[in-house]
């Protein structure tokens, strides 16, 4: 049994990740200020503390009284983040201060207790680092991960996702998913929306797959090495929206400012030093609810 300390573990992702530590019979600890995070993904299992990363020194005694033997973390999975490209856009500095200092905070506290770091970075560096306020962040973190591993020694992992669905996906509001958005729309009934043209084409990668990835960085003394997690298939958004079926509805929606036109990742480097391998496949997914 390890000691993990998730950030931003009542998540999306972070739910998912947690849920596999524990079936993996890890001892689990979860920080997350719920600017995004839900108390409803609460697993059984797992401690969960609400705070700012910022405060995560001050937090140290209760963190040590939940960790076991020897009191310190074997390794902690920074997800914690403000997401998404257009919600940055309208609050660019929130989103810079929130990402980049939280990421510096965690370091600092790794670096103090010579902790393995995960950290998640993001496919949007590859379509301009100066395209968003969150584009900038991401890579930022992955800067202070760079730093801290050359000029410290400190073990950390950078694994970039490519537009993630799955279950505890986010339907509505302004951190939802395509796909989230999709399946609500279509349960209740509702056109399809579609921004721009609909030719814009993702990497669409199921939730399990990204776990696998972050599971089998645990325990590696990476100092600042990479990873593409990714299905390394892409469809565009309309081929997406047929899924569902191709006389349902759909609705298009003027073009989004930051929005670019592709994404699609190479997962070889992961395959090669992570053995990893994605295995679900979006059309299936989405067949499987348009005809539930």
């Amino acid at each position: 049994m390890s000691n993990i300390l998730v950030t931003g573990g009542a998540g999306f992702i972070g739910t998912n990740l947690i849920k596999r530590l524990i079936d993996n019979k890890h001892h689990v600890v979860s920080l997350d200020n719920y600017s995004s995070g839900k108390k409803a993904n609460h697993q059984e299992g797992c401690s969960y503390y609400e705070t700012d990363l910022s405060k995560i020194l001050k937090l140290e005694k209760k963190l040590l009284i939940e960790t076991l033997e020897n009191g310190e973390f074997d390794c902690i999975y920074h997800l914690g983040a403000l997401a998404r490209i257009q919600p940055s856009l309208i609050s660019p500095a929130h989103h810079i201060s929130n990402n980049f200092n939280s990421t510096l905070h965690i370091l600092e506290y790794a670096r103090l207790k010579n902790i393995q770091i995960v950290y998640a970075g993001s496919s949007s560096k590859h379509h301009g680092l100066y395209g968003s306020p969150y584009a900038w962040s991401k890579w930022g973190g992955e800067e202070l991960c760079k730093l801290y591993s050359r000029v410290y020694g400190l073990s950390t992992t950078i694994c970039r996702f490519y537009n993630v669905y799955g279950l505890y996906q986010l339907d509505s509001g302004e951190y939802a998913t395509v796909i989230g958005i999709f399946e609500k729309q279509f349960r209740k009934g509702f056109p399809l929306t579609i921004t721009g043209d609909g030719e814009q084409r993702r990497d669409f990668t199921h939730v399990d797959d990204i776990v696998d990835g972050l599971i089998a960085c645990f325990g590696k003394d990476f100092k600042a090495e990479f990873f593409e997690l990714g299905r390394g298939v892409n469809y565009s958004i309309n081929e997406v929206a047929e899924m569902f079926g191709a006389n349902y509805p759909k609705k298009y929606i003027p073009k989004r400012k930051g929005e670019y036109p592709f994404t699609l990742a190479d997962y070889s480097k992961a395959e090669a030093m992570l053995d990893y391998k994605p295995t679900q496949n979006l059309k299936e997914y989405l067949t499987t609810i348009a005809n539930a």
